[in-house]
C-alpha cells in the first residue's frame, strides 16, 4: 500500500511537471499583435476537415496571450462572400474567443480569396474593428488557410495588405498551387508560406507557429540600452531602430535625421473632359507646374506623378518616374489632351488602387498627397473611391472651377473641408487658388514636422 501510494504521488507529481512546461510554453513571453484568421469555408472542404480546422486555430490560440492590452483576436471565413466572425475588440478572454471557434459555421460555397484579403485589409485592421493606432508598432498578423485555388485574383490585393503593413502567413492544405501562396503570404516565403498535405497535417504546424509566436519576445522592453533616438521594434528576437514620420534612420541606424518638410508622395489627377476645352487644359497644366515649383522634388525630397481622366484614366507619369523638377514640369507640359467625358469617380479608383503602390513607386512612411482638378459634374460615383483613399491615409485637395458641383467636391476633400476644398467661378482666377493651395501644404507640412519635434522632445 505505501509503494502503490508513492507511485500514484510519483504520477501525479510528473503530471504536474508536464503541466507547469506545458503552461511555461504556452504562456511565453511576447509582444502584443492585432491577429485576424482568415479561413477558406468552401465547399470543397468537408465537414470533418473544417472541424479540424477550427481545432488547428483552438491550438494555436494556447500560445497567444489573448486580452485587450494583450493580442486581440480577429476571424472571418470566406466562401462566395466573406463572413465576419468577430473583430479585434469583440471579446477579451481566450475562453470567449474558442467559444466563438467551436461555433462557427460552414459556409460551403466558393473560394473568393482576393475577396476575402480585400476585406481583411479594408475592414477588419480598422480602429473601428479594434486594431490599434499604426504608432503603436503593434504588429498586424493575418492567417490565411486556404485549400484550394482561388475564383478570383489575389496577387495584386495581398501586395497592397502587405504594403499596408500586415504581415500574412499563407497555409496551403492538400492540391494548392504553391504559387498561388506566394502571392499571398509575406517575405521570407520560408518563414510565411506553409503546405501540407491533408487537414490532418495542419497540427504539425503548431510547434513551427509556436516558436515564431514566442520568438516574436519584446526584446526592447528588455534591452535598456538599445540606444534608439525615437522607437524601438522588436525582430525575431532582435530589435532595429525606426524614426517617427518626417524622420529619417542615420547612418549610425540609431538616431534620427529630420526630413524636409516638404517630403510627400503627391499624385495629380486632373479633368481632361470636352468642358474644359483645350485652352483652358493649358491652363490647367500651368497650375499643376506652379504647384511643382513649391516642391523639392528629388530622388530623396517630394516625388509626383500625374493622371488625367475623362471617359477613361490614363497614367501620364508614375511617381518613380522623375527626380526633378525641371523632368516633371517637362513631362506635364507634353500631356495631351483627351476631350471627352467625366469619369471622377474611376479616377480615384485608379489614384487608390494603382497610383500609390509600390509597383508605381509610392515609398513607406512618406506622407500621401493627392490633388484632383475637376471642372463639373461628375459621370459616376466619386464618395466610395475617395473614402476608401482617404481611409488608408490619403491626403486629398479638391479643386473645383466653373460647374464644379459642391457636394461631389466635399465628399472628394479630406476633413477638415475648409482647408482641402477649394473653389472658384473662372479659370481667370486659378492663381487665386494656386496662392492658397500652396500656402496650405507649406503651412501643414511644415506643422506635421513641428509636432513631430515636439513627440521627441517631450519622449
Amino acid at each position: 500500500q505505501v509503494l502503490h501510494g508513492f507511485v500514484i504521488l510519483l504520477m501525479f507529481w510528473s503530471d504536474r511537471q508536464e503541466q507547469r512546461h506545458f503552461n511555461r510554453s504556452a504562456q511565453c513571453k511576447m509582444m502584443p499583435l492585432d491577429f485576424v484568421f482568415v479561413i477558406d469555408s468552401s465547399r470543397s472542404i468537408r465537414p470533418s476537415d473544417y472541424e479540424k480546422v477550427k481545432t488547428f486555430i483552438i491550438n494555436l490560440l494556447q500560445f497567444l496571450d489573448v486580452g485587450q492590452d494583450a493580442t486581440r483576436v480577429g476571424l472571418l471565413q470566406y466562401g462566395s462572400v466573406v463572413q465576419n466572425e468577430f473583430s479585434l475588440n469583440t471579446y477579451r478572454t481566450k475562453k470567449e474567443v474558442e467559444r466563438a471557434v467551436k461555433n462557427m459555421v460552414h459556409l460551403a460555397t466558393g473560394t473568393m480569396t482576393g475577396l476575402a484579403l480585400q476585406y481583411t485589409m479594408d475592414t477588419a485592421f480598422k480602429e473601428e474593428e479594434g486594431a490599434r493606432p499604426e504608432e503603436l508598432l503593434i504588429p498586424r498578423i493575418a492567417m490565411v488557410v486556404t485549400d484550394g485555388r482561388p475564383q478570383d485574383e489575389v496577387e495584386e490585393v495581398a501586395a497592397q495588405a502587405r504594403q499596408a503593413g500586415i504581415q500574412i502567413f499563407a497555409i496551403g492544405v492538400g492540391r494548392v498551387d504553391m504559387n498561388t501562396l506566394k502571392a499571398i503570404g509575406s517575405e521570407p516565403h520560408s518563414e510565411h508560406v506553409h503546405l501540407v498535405a491533408n487537414f490532418s497535417q495542419m497540427e504539425t504546424l503548431i510547434s513551427v507557429f509556436q516558436s515564431k509566436l514566442c520568438g516574436a519576445e519584446d526584446i526592447c522592453a528588455e534591452t535598456v540600452d538599445h540606444g534608439c533616438e525615437h522607437l524601438c521594434v522588436s525582430t525575431n528576437g532582435s530589435y532595429v531602430c525606426k524614426c517617427f514620420e518626417g524622420f529619417t534612420l542615420a547612418e549610425d541606424q540609431k538616431s534620427c535625421k529630420n526630413c524636409n518638410s516638404g517630403v510627400i508622395d503627391v499624385v495629380f489627377i486632373i479633368d481632361g473632359s470636352k468642358s474644359l476645352g483645350p485652352a483652358n487644359f493649358e491652363l490647367v497644366k500651368q497650375f499643376v507646374n506652379t504647384i511643382v515649383d513649391a516642391f523639392d522634388v528629388s530622388r530623396k525630397g517630394t516625388h509626383v506623378g500625374l493622371i488625367q481622366y475623362s471617359t477613361k484614366v490614363r497614367t501620364e507619369f508614375t511617381l518613380d518616374q522623375f527626380s526633378s523638377a525641371r523632368d516633371v514640369k517637362q513631362a506635364v507640359s507634353q500631356v495631351q489632351y483627351m476631350g471627352r467625358g467625366s469619369l471622377t469617380g474611376s479616377a480615384l479608383r485608379h489614384m487608390f488602387q494603382t497610383s500609390f503602390s509600390p509597383q508605381e513607386g509610392a515609398r513607406a512612411n512618406v506622407q500621401r498627397v493627392s490633388i484632383v482638378f475637376t471642372d463639373g459634374r461628375s459621370q459616376d460615383d466619386v464618395s466610395e473611391w475617395a473614402a476608401k483613399a482617404k481611409e488608408s491615409g490619403i491626403t486629398i485637395y479638391a479643386l473645383g472651377i466653373g460647374k464644379a458641383v459642391e457636394q461631389e467636391l466635399r465628399e472628394i476633400a479630406s476633413e477638415p473641408i475648409e482647408k482641402h476644398l477649394f473653389y472658384t467661378e473662372g479659370f481667370e482666377k486659378m492663381g487665386e487658388i494656386t496662392d492658397k493651395l500652396k500656402d496650405i501644404l507649406q503651412i501643414s507640412l511644415t506643422r506635421k514636422v513641428q509636432l513631430l519635434e515636439n513627440q521627441v522632445t517631450h519622449k
